[in-house]
């Protein structure tokens, strides 16, 4: 399982060097757009809208835009002291607390946690004493250029941290619109919902649920395959003819021939004329 941070954990004198994996991974089915003409992918360029030109990488500079097309500029130097400043700290275990008092809308992305080298007991530590105490941890660590907030506890035989969307990143309920503050419900109509959840309601089992659209959606993609054969992209033609160049270059660098101001007398010409 690929690796996609190296780092220790601490929480009071202990120290846990771990590593950190995505335990999730996005399954969607990813469909590519073709040139209608020729089949060929697609493919987006950087263009300058202003000098209406493609830029590259080196072209481009990070900036902030701190009022409408009014930007500052941050030098890479100074965006990459800053991650190394962020990045060089351990992360610290800030307190613990209940499961149950996060909100599942602050929950971002999960990653599993393993043990590095020589931290095989401290890891146990950790993942015994989070389960015994039916706590978790909550912390704060630098993953990608960003200083995220996150919990750790304990999933099966192993830790799992989850990182946290910050509150100012939470929209306000109070944008959502059109939300109704009250509702005149009778007493027949809340205990017929009632009974409705009380029939549905069942033990959660993650394995009993498909996506199904994604399913139809290959089940379509292999029987076009299976039927049509599928369609092959035409390759650019990157292949430089280099006589034809040569003969191209031959004809521009070819000095053009002034015009004569006179003809030429001949030999019996000259000879009349004596």
């Amino acid at each position: 399982m690929h690796t996609v941070w190296k780092g220790s954990i601490s929480f009071g004198l202990v120290n846990i060097p771990v590593k950190l994996h995505a335990a999730t991974e996005d399954r969607d089915i990813k469909l590519r757009q073709l040139h209608k003409k020729c089949k060929s992918p697609i493919k987006y360029k950087k263009t300058c809208e202003n000098c209406n030109e493609e830029v590259t990488k080196d072209d481009i500079v990070m900036a902030y835009e701190y009022a409408p097309d009014k930007f500052i500029e941050l030098d890479e130097e100074e965006l990459e002291k800053l991650r190394k400043d962020q990045e060089g700290k351990a992360v610290d275990i800030i307190n613990f607390v209940q499961l149950e008092e996060i909100d599942p809308i602050y929950f971002d992305r999960s990653y599993y946690l393993s043990p590095g080298d020589g931290g095989g007991k401290a890891y146990s530590l950790l993942r015994q004493s989070l389960a015994d105490s039916g706590k978790i941890g909550l912390a704060k660590i630098m993953i990608r250029s960003k200083e995220k907030l996150a919990v750790i506890r304990p999933y099966q035989d192993a830790l799992i941290m989850e990182t946290l969307h910050y509150p100012d990143e939470v929209r306000a309920i109070q944008e959502v619109p059109n939300i109704p503050e009250g509702a005149d419900l009778s007493k027949k109509e809340m205990d017929t919902a009632t009974l409705l959840i009380n029939q549905l309601t069942e033990a959660f089992e993650p394995e009993k649920y498909t996506d199904d659209y994604r399913t139809a959606l290959m089940e379509l993609i292999q029987e076009k395959v299976s039927k049509e054969g599928g369609v092959e992209a035409k390759q650019a033609d990157n292949v430089v003819d280099l006589m034809k160049a040569l003969e191209e270059s031959i004809k521009k660098t070819k000095p053009k021939k002034t015009p004569a101001t006179g003809r030429k007398k001949t030999p019996a010409q000259e000879r009349k004329k004596a």
